[in-house]
Order: C-alpha cells, then sequence, then structure tokens
C-alpha cells in the first residue's frame, strides 16, 4: 500500500532530482521515495545504536583503559 505526499523543494534539487529520474529511467517519485527510505533506514540504525550504547553506560560497560589505550595504540602504529 502507498500513500500520497506532498513535498516542498530546493528548485535546484527539484531539477537535480529531474535529471537523475530521466537518466536512470526512473520516475521523480521512484527516486523520492527510495532516497527517504535509505535517509530512515539509516537514521533508524543509528538511533538504535545511540540507544544501545547509553544502556550500555547505563550499566557501566565500559572499555578499560588498557583496552582503549590498546586501540589508540593499534592506530597510531598502523597510521605512522
Amino acid at each position: 500500500m502507498s500513500s500520497t505526499m506532498t513535498i516542498r523543494l530546493d528548485n535546484s534539487i527539484k531539477n537535480r532530482l529531474e535529471e537523475l529520474a530521466q537518466a536512470t529511467h526512473r520516475t521523480k517519485s521512484f527516486l523520492a521515495s527510495e532516497a527517504i527510505q535509505k535517509y530512515i533506514e539509516v537514521n533508524e540504525w543509528q538511533i538504535q545504536e545511540i540507544q544501545a550504547a547509553i544502556e550500555e553506560a547505563d550499566r557501566g560497560e565500559f572499555a578499560t583503559e588498557e583496552e582503549v589505550n590498546k586501540v589508540f595504540d593499534k592506530w597510531t602504529q598502523n597510521g605512522s
């Protein structure tokens, strides 16, 4: 099932969307819907991960100073 929704776009974004739709042989609606879906998926995932990290922190589940230093040492050695 789908619904219709009206949105306002800057003219430059609207023009770019029209060009992309022509280049990909897709409708503007299809591309806009796909972009919104991807945006929501990414942001939902990020919020879930943040909430899980907050819950871990609330339980006191932190990396030890030694664990943190090992990671920094690894990146410092690989980055030199």
